[in-house]
């Protein structure tokens, strides 16, 4: 069994910090990489930042020079530290994991999905 937990997200007044964070647990043999997405009402689901395995990112334009993403492999976590945040940030955020499974290494890398945090930018 693996579960992919986001935390972190609030209520908070444009300009103002977030950091998310997202956690894997259960049964991981190795994980690649990771990535945040965000959905807003009536919107499709879109990627945000996304980390590699080797600590390499992208961002979204819209969040370029805003938010950072990084990783902890010790502990099988990532963080999105969120600054400068605009209303237009509102959004569930959702965390995904690209892993090979302890108990399920002939399948092969598979994405697993965390529930998501809902994120409210708002003064």
């Amino acid at each position: 069994q693996v579960q992919v937990v986001e935390s972190g997200g609030g209520l908070v007044q444009p300009g103002g910090s977030l950091r998310l964070s997202c956690a894997a647990s259960g049964s991981i043999f190795s994980i690649y990489a990771v990535g945040w997405y965000r959905q807003a009402p009536g919107k499709e689901r879109d990627m945000v930042a996304r980390i590699s395995s080797g600590g390499t990112t992208n961002y979204a334009d819209s969040v370029k020079g805003r938010f950072t993403i990084s990783r902890d492999n010790l502990r099988n976590t990532v963080h999105l530290h969120m600054t400068s945040l605009k209303p237009e940030d509102t959004a569930v955020y959702y965390c995904n994991a690209d892993l090979i499974r302890t108990d399920d290494v002939a399948s092969g890398r598979q994405l697993y999905w965390g529930q998501g945090t809902q994120v409210t930018v708002s003064s």
